[in-house]
């Protein structure tokens, strides 16, 4: 037993009520308990991904663990891949139960990160997903409407999503896929992102860099591959420990992401929808949208993931040259 004289799961449990970060306005106890209440909607989401996590520790920045530490308990699944940005083999966490949420969760290990496919399956991703991220000083209201065009532009594809709060400033409007390969969606994603652009290029832009979007929403579509997503219910790292949470489409304009932190969501499980509950059945891409995402010019497509690593870089403290 720990100091604290407390163990959940079998995982003795240490400083619960130390703030996690600044502006944190939550204790790991906070933490723990958001971790356990959320384990039966969240756990669907990461089984059978490898997992990322951002950590905190007092007085330092967050930063990304991908490894899993050798004195990790034995019963949590580890599974070796190649890691592109770290070029390296790396021994990924496979959270499968909360007794691994609980361990994390007392590692301070805040936000939880995984991509769009299953171990089984690396080139065959479960979701096509827009990651819609507003500009600085404007209220979540501009990221609804955002919103709504992507949703009209999966419409007029013959597509249906789900959205969910990023747990930022943000959204993330998610489709389901059926049997697809990563290329394909990759295509796809472009695509909708340009076909919503033109469909109001006064409030979204597919440009990557911050200083090209001229305060509109970005519509982001690389998050493909081996790219990661918050995964649903996952805290973040922000102010008041904000949560990925699934919203409905008609209630976008009732809720702010300051609605869903590790302090409230406890209180809104029951009678909402979980969000695999949410989400629509797998569909097929449809053809032409994946033709017409083939014909976005490379360098443009390049341009954005170059954008992205950079950003990496610069927030691993690592600079331009951290891979």
């Amino acid at each position: 037993m720990t100091a604290s004289g407390e163990q959940r799961h079998g995982i003795s449990l240490s400083s619960l009520d130390d703030q996690l970060f600044a502006g944190a306005d939550a204790t790991k106890r906070d933490l723990l308990d958001h971790l356990e209440a959320v384990a039966d909607v969240m756990l669907p989401g990461l089984v059978d991904r490898p997992l990322s996590v951002i950590r905190v520790r007092p007085g330092q920045p967050a930063f990304m663990q991908k490894n899993l530490p050798a004195y990790a308990p034995a019963s949590i699944r580890r599974v070796p891949q190649w890691s592109e940005a770290s070029h390296r083999e790396v021994a990924y966490a496979v959270a499968e139960d909360v007794t691994a949420l609980v361990w994390f969760g007392n590692q301070r290990a805040v936000e939880y990160h995984v991509p769009l496919y299953r171990l089984a399956e690396p080139d065959r991703p479960t979701a096509l997903v827009l990651d819609l991220d507003p500009p600085e000083g404007t209220g979540f209201d501009v990221v609804v409407a955002a919103a709504r065009v992507v949703r009209h532009a999966l419409d007029e594809a013959g597509l249906v999503g789900a959205v969910k709060t990023s747990g930022s400033k943000g959204v993330h409007v998610v489709v389901p896929l059926g049997p697809t390969t990563t290329t394909d969606a990759a295509a796809a994603t472009r695509a909708l992102a340009v076909r919503a652009e033109r469909a109001d290029p006064a409030l979204t832009t597919t440009a990557y860099l911050r200083e090209d979007r001229d305060g509109k929403v970005f519509l982001d579509p690389t998050r493909v591959g081996g790219g990661t997503l918050a995964a649903v219910y996952s805290p973040r790292v922000r102010p008041g420990t904000a949560v990925s949470f699934p919203v409905a489409w008609d209630d976008l304009d009732a809720v702010t992401p300051a609605d869903f932190t590790v302090r409230t969501v406890l209180g809104l499980l029951n009678g909402r929808p979980s969000w695999e509950e949410h989400l629509p059945a797998p569909q097929e891409l449809p053809a032409d949208l994946v033709a017409e995402g083939h014909e976005i010019p490379v360098a443009r497509v390049l341009a954005m993931h170059e954008g992205k690593r950079r950003k990496r870089a610069r927030e691993a403290g690592g600079g331009d040259a951290a891979k």
